[in-house]
């Protein structure tokens, strides 16, 4: 196997953003046409879906990082009171050369964080009040340059529209499969006895069931790869892996779940907020394996 620089890795998961984008965007098409011929509302519906499509990933690429720290109910860190927060951010940036990330702080006894932004100049690191209690300074820097790396590494935009795009297909799966069992917008086919059209609901009936699952596979795939990378980068940032790998281990003692995150945003943070889960639809690499992984690096 040819040997990959981490400026190569890093070229890499900037391609691979904008192609998931892309699949993201076609799998939503696809959903939102069945949405629009089931419901019988034809070229108008399919321009409007078109127009929806193209304003939802502006939206999702400028707000993106708002509407992430909204849905976890975080709240800007007063710099005066977690001083040392910032201290450590804004000292891991310099050393990663990124613009330092504004910081926020969620009210929340599980360790954890995540970051989010649409680049390196419109970047946030959220971190957990559990966190800030439970970390040393060592390891909150671990944790810190973690975050910092998938900023560096322009994970952020793309783990944040996934999590908008994801939460956005199961919405129109349920609205689809709600109308479907109320019997909403199918009378016109049964009265005509639209064979074509019954095949096209079934389709559309799987696709809608299906197409969550892909996204939800592609989204784990994606953040598992991604996260193994962001420790490398991050103990390669402070020049430390041993900080990270001892903040991972504590993290992984903690068996609460946490009580703000969703399923659609799961992905964006250090650790799997909800625990252990199968392996096809995890969002982060085992504990075990990336403190391994950690230990084993040459700084």
């Amino acid at each position: 196997m040819t040997k990959r620089t981490l400026y190569e890795l890093q070229a890499e998961n900037v391609r691979k953003t904008y192609l998931f984008i892309v699949l993201f965007s076609l799998i939503l098409f696809a959903v939102g046409y069945f949405f629009v011929w089931y419901f019988n509302w034809g070229i108008t519906g399919i321009i409007f879906l078109a127009i929806f499509i193209v304003l939802y990933n502006w939206i999702a690429y400028e707000q993106s990082d708002k509407i992430a720290l909204t849905s976890v109910g975080a709240v800007p860190a007063d710099p005066e009171k977690f001083y040392v927060l910032h201290n450590i951010v804004e000292e891991v940036a310099l050393a990663a050369g990124v613009p330092k990330p504004k910081v926020y702080i969620m009210n929340e006894p599980q360790p954890n964080a995540f970051a989010t932004g649409k680049d390196p100049k419109h970047a946030s690191i959220c971190v957990t009040t559990g966190l800030l209690q439970m970390m040393n300074r060592e390891e909150l820097q671990g944790v810190i340059a973690h975050e910092m790396s998938h900023i560096r590494n322009r994970d952020i935009l793309l783990m944040t529209v996934v999590a908008i795009v994801a939460g956005l297909i199961i919405l129109l799966r349920d609205v689809f499969l709600r109308s479907m069992w109320w019997g909403i917008g199918g009378e016109r086919r049964r009265d005509k006895n639209d064979n074509l059209g019954i095949i096209l609901l079934l389709i559309g009936l799987i696709l809608s069931i299906i197409a969550p699952i892909v996204v939800l596979i592609i989204r784990s795939a994606i953040s598992r790869q991604r996260e193994y990378l962001a420790d490398a980068t991050g103990a390669y940032i402070v020049r430390d892996p041993y900080g990270l790998a001892s903040a991972l281990e504590k993290i992984g003692n903690y068996t609460r779940p946490m009580r703000t995150a969703s399923s659609a945003t799961a992905h964006m943070f250090i650790s799997n907020p909800f625990g252990k889960v199968e392996y096809l639809f995890a969002t982060h690499p085992p504990i075990e394996e990336r403190i391994k992984r950690l230990k084993s690096l040459t700084i």
